[in-house]
């Protein structure tokens, strides 16, 4: 058996079936983690859906804060914005039974030793108190999908404290779960920021460069960075290669003892995010 995790995918659905292929996967022995962002911006988001929901139990993924969005436009009326790619879903004849299976999906996965999460985590949470938190946003989603989808759009609050509460609590926790990039050594996230590791200065780095995080015994799976690339180090998995912005779709083997990335080109135009 292998596990593979491949990094953002965001309606790449050519580059996605070439990659499968290209990794020699079995369904009668492989597993596939993806690390969220399955939908959106890329050209067939719809067939990506169908394609991972159908891998089944051979297939795991987390949410993605593109994902979140498709939810929150179909059940709680968000608005649509003008590089969304998902009409075809909202339109498509088994819509309900895709959206029914992104709402079973979590936000953190633990197995194994890996951490399976879209973006990152603050310094100060463990990698249990991160599944907790998780299962928080996964319990408010499953069952009033409404209230939380329609209250997570936001900044703030910017810093974890435990003392946090209701829409404000879970708002935090998604928005370090799904978008998170650059933080600061005390916590403090700064969510507009989206360039290459040393694009930022002063206290803000990279939120797995903060020295002594909490999260460090377990090694997160992510993606979400396409200006960071593939990296691997600091106990972490990077794997959002950019794929919808023309750079490419990449896979790895989480059991190999020296993970080396396949890569498949994009088919889109390159731009920048």
């Amino acid at each position: 058996m292998a596990r593979w995790a491949i990094g953002d995918i965001q309606g790449c659905a050519e580059e996605l079936a070439e990659l499968i292929k290209r990794i020699g996967f079995k369904r009668d022995r492989d597993q596939i983690w993806f690390v969220g962002d399955l939908v959106n911006r890329g050209p067939d988001s719809l067939k990506v859906l169908r394609l991972v929901r159908g891998l089944a139990e051979n297939a795991l993924s987390v949410l993605g804060n593109h994902d979140l969005h498709l939810l929150a436009v179909a059940l709680a009326h968000a608005k649509v914005r003008k590089s969304d790619t998902i009409e075809a879903i909202l339109a498509a004849p088994d819509r309900d039974a895709l959206l029914e299976w992104l709402l079973q999906l979590p936000l953190a996965h633990l197995e194994h030793g890996d951490l399976l999460l879209h973006a990152g985590v603050v310094p100060q949470w463990s990698v249990d108190q991160t599944l907790e938190l998780a299962g928080e946003v996964q319990r408010a989603l499953r069952t009033d999908p409404r209230q939380l989808l329609s209250s997570m759009y936001g900044d703030r609050p910017d810093r974890w404290q435990s003392s946090l509460k209701g829409e404000e609590r879970l708002r935090f926790i998604v928005n370090v779960l799904t978008r998170l990039r650059f933080c600061t050594p005390e916590g403090r996230v700064d969510l507009k920021q989206s360039g290459r590791p040393d694009s930022v200065s002063g206290p803000l780095m990279p939120w797995f460069k903060v020295p002594r995080r909490a999260s460090t015994h377990a090694r997160i799976v992510f993606g979400h960075w396409s200006a960071l690339g593939f990296y691997a180090g600091d106990r972490v998995l990077a794997l959002d290669t950019g794929c919808v912005w023309g750079g490419a779709l990449t896979a790895i083997d989480l059991d190999a003892a020296q993970p080396l990335p396949i890569s498949v080109p994009s088919r889109q135009p390159r731009s920048i995010e």
